[in-house]
């Protein structure tokens, strides 16, 4: 007589269970499976062949089977010591398709649905469709949608299997209609409101998306607002509540604020204690705190910080460094006692590199600056992963120093580098007010074979200029970090339609360049090239032109050697705000060759921040060039002034010398400077890849004959537009010549835009 079981899963499926003595199992079957493996089953069961099956096993297997969550049933029978197991199987998900869906693309919807769980493929449980609605929702309430909603229909399909559709109405999205600070007493409200990301509409948060509410971004907002009070003296600012409501509709939000200014301190005195080690004096100029002054929270944390990172360059990597206030509230002074806690003097014991797949060990090696055994240096490590950033190699740079197990006096350096395609295949456009149309492609390796060595091929076309080539560098030509690199190019240039009188140039060359690190900042480079120019003019080009083909031939060849010097200490090579840039070059004509000249130019920029979002720069350019050897300056070689990089509101190439037909003809001599302050877009918060500001130019370009005059100089004000834009830069800017003469060219409006996609 066989023997039946049914047993269910122990506190859920109690009470379904029938005793049975144990047995030994002579074989397992499983029935009603599908899409599962017998094996699945198998590895859940607590029993095998030729064990003794129990009651306590049995509902173990029951409970464990139920807990895959791929069966909806799950019976055990025993016939003649053969263990049984029957399960129903879930249907399995075969599809997920949304409706009304437009904020979001299916692909990021089925990648939230993912993390609950619901998924194509996997084995369909109502219990999750409750939490996969959720998780749509809260996709859109992150997008501002308050007023989403959502409902779910699962479709049987044949072969035990479902559809899910989400049908969504995504309704409108929820505006910040109106945001109150209340309690300020020393600052207007609408001065409080600027430190906040979070804004009602504007005419630019279409674009920012800053008038959509975010708790994350209104936590952010309120750090900001105390950081406000805080750096101008308010010790005793609290913010006592917030309050953030929606209207009925879903379509409003009101954000209110509630704070309590307190007084405002100023500082009596600054002390240092604890163990100094270094002298004081040196220590004291790194405060910068001094009595009298309105509290900071912002200068004490940056003279804290600047004292540990001093410690930490002397191997001090566990150094603190705790400001102690001392509040005196009926004079409202506070006096500060800075104390120093060095701890051990710290070495590294190894430096471990991880994440580069690609990229060899010694490439990133060679860039660090920190050594292995040697004192640990907290700049020379922060020197180390800025110059892992500026490879181009890597999307992420992360740096982690965890002490030694076991000691109390060695850390370990981890660099942890998160490897980026190297390789790109370009095609790009662009339009300006000076070349119109320009066209460009590109194939670039910057990290070939990840060996830092790097190889370009481009070509760029407009109705101007012509230009293909192709590029080698090897970073490292030497262990000492000199440079080498390879150039061939082609390069076509038709001045008739810059105003300059007609003349063409088809210039073939290549040439070998080198460069020497001289600092962490200053890089000295220097090449020698070799090139055949072709020149074409007619008897409408000024006769300047004429003149020199006709000396000198329409068929030159030239030995250029270069020579320069340049000084990058600025925060950002995109969007800086800070810090100075200092280039000097000079381009000569060797003997040897037809063509016999010199160029010498400089350029100096300076960045001052203002505050944290405007920024003050000044630029100064000059150039000087001639020729030698009894040789005239090619014509083709003058410099020119005017335009969006130059002097803005004067067409592009105008100023300077023209011969007597009114052509340009360029000059030997530049002399530039701008004056530009910069500052948000408004309605663009502090993004700062979109900036408008005020500009101040000068400029001029003097002929051969022509001394340098600051009388000459022509002046332009206006307001331009700089965008770093997904599909690339974009400079606009409006200019008024300010003391334009007879005969100048006058553009106003003037733009370049280009995009690589």
């Amino acid at each position: 007589m066989s023997r039946y079981l049914v047993a269910a899963c122990i506190c859920l499926w109690a009470g379904l269970a029938q005793a049975f003595d144990p047995f030994v199992v002579r074989d397992i079957r499983v029935e009603g499976i599908q899409r599962i493996e017998a094996g699945t089953v198998f590895s859940y069961l607590p029993v095998k062949v030729g064990e003794t099956m129990t009651e306590e096993k049995a509902a173990t297997a029951i409970k464990a089977l139920f807990a895959t969550g791929f069966f909806k049933d799950v019976r055990l029978e025993v016939q003649r010591d053969v263990l049984i197991v029957m399960v129903e199987e879930r249907p399995a998900v075969a599809q997920i398709d949304f409706i009304g869906n437009k904020e979001f693309d299916k692909d990021a919807l089925r990648k939230g649905l993912r993390e609950v769980g619901l998924t194509e493929g996997r084995s369909f449980d109502k219990a999750l469709l409750d939490q996969a609605e959720q998780e749509i929702k809260r996709q859109y309430l992150a997008r501002g949608r308050y007023g989403a909603s959502v409902v779910t229909t699962v479709t049987p399909l044949e072969r035990n299997r479902v559809g899910v559709s989400f049908s969504i109405n995504e309704g409108d999205v929820t505006k910040i209609h109106e945001i109150n600070i209340i309690g300020n007493k020393a600052f207007r409200e609408k001065d409080l409101l600027q430190q906040f990301v979070l804004q009602p509409p504007g005419w630019l948060t279409w674009y920012t998306k800053n008038d959509q509410y975010s708790k994350q971004k209104l936590s952010g907002d309120l750090e900001s607002l105390r950081s406000f009070y805080l750096n101008n003296g308010y010790l005793e600012f609290a913010i006592d509540s917030t309050q953030v409501s929606i209207t009925p509709d879903k379509r409003n939000i009101y954000i209110t604020v509630n704070i309590t200014e307190g007084d405002k301190y100023s500082v009596s005195d600054v002390k240092l204690g604890g163990e100094l080690l270094l002298p004081e004096a040196e220590l004291r100029k790194m405060i910068e705190l001094k009595a009298g002054d309105t509290f900071s929270r912002e200068k004490l944390s940056e003279s804290t910080k600047k004292i540990t990172d001093r410690l930490g360059n002397e191997g001090y990597a566990f150094a603190n460094a705790n400001a102690v206030p001392e509040l005196d509230k009926a004079a409202k002074r506070v006096a500060l006692t800075i104390m120093i806690d060095p701890g051990r003097r710290v070495y590294v014991r190894r430096v471990n590199i991880s994440g580069n797949n690609r990229s060899r060990d010694e490439v990133i090696r060679r860039e660090l600056r920190q050594l292995e055994g040697a004192y640990y240096d907290g700049d020379k490590i922060q020197k180390s992963k800025l110059r892992l950033d500026r490879l181009g190699y890597f999307t992420d740079v992360e740096v982690d120093t965890p002490a030694v197990p076991g000691t109390s006096d060695q850390v370990d350096v981890d660099f942890k580098v998160k490897e980026k395609p190297t390789g790109a295949i370009t095609l790009g456009a662009g339009f300006s007010s000076t070349e119109k149309l320009i066209l460009s492609g590109s194939i670039t390796q910057e990290n070939i074979f990840g060996s830092g060595k790097h190889v370009t091929a481009s070509l760029s076309t407009s109705k101007i200029n012509r230009n293909i080539s192709l590029s080698y560098t090897n970073p490292y030509y030497t262990v000492d970090g000199v440079s080498r690199g390879f150039d061939v190019y082609d390069r076509r240039t038709d001045a008739s339609l810059l105003g300059l009188g007609y003349y063409t140039t088809s210039t073939l060359g290549g040439g070998v360049r080198y460069g020497v690190p001289l600092t962490e900042v200053d890089n000295l480079g220097f090449g020698l090239g070799l090139e055949n120019t072709k020149i074409g003019v007619d008897s409408t080009s000024p006769q300047l032109y004429q003149d020199f083909v006709s000396i000198f031939g329409n068929n030159n060849t030239g030995i250029p050697a270069t020579i320069g010097w340049i000084r990058d200490q600025r925060d950002s090579a995109l969007t800086p705000t800070r810090g100075t840039m200092i280039r000097a070059n000079v381009e000569a004509g060797l003997p040897g060759g037809t063509l016999k000249y010199y160029k010498l130019t400089e350029q100096v920029q300076w960045y001052y921040p203002i505050s944290r979002t405007y920024t003050l720069l000044l630029n100064g350019e000059i150039g000087a060039a001639d020729g030698f050897g009894g040789k005239p300056l090619p014509f083709y070689k003058n410099y020119y002034a005017g335009g969006v990089a130059s002097v803005r509101g004067y067409d592009s190439y105008s100023l300077g010398p023209r011969d007597s037909t009114d052509s340009i003809i360029g000059g030997n001599k530049r002399l530039v400077g701008n004056a530009e302050f910069m500052f948000p877009m408004p309605g663009a918060g502090i993004d700062r890849s979109m900036r408008l500001s005020l500009f101040l130019d000068g400029g001029q370009v003097y002929g051969a004959d022509e001394k340098i005059r600051l009388s000459e100089l022509r002046y332009s004000t206006g307001m331009a537009f700089i965008w770093n834009s997904p599909l690339g830069p974009l400079r606009l800017s409006y200019g008024k010549p300010l003391n334009a003469k007879a005969g100048d060219r006058i553009q106003h409006l003037q733009f370049q835009f280009g995009q690589v996609f």
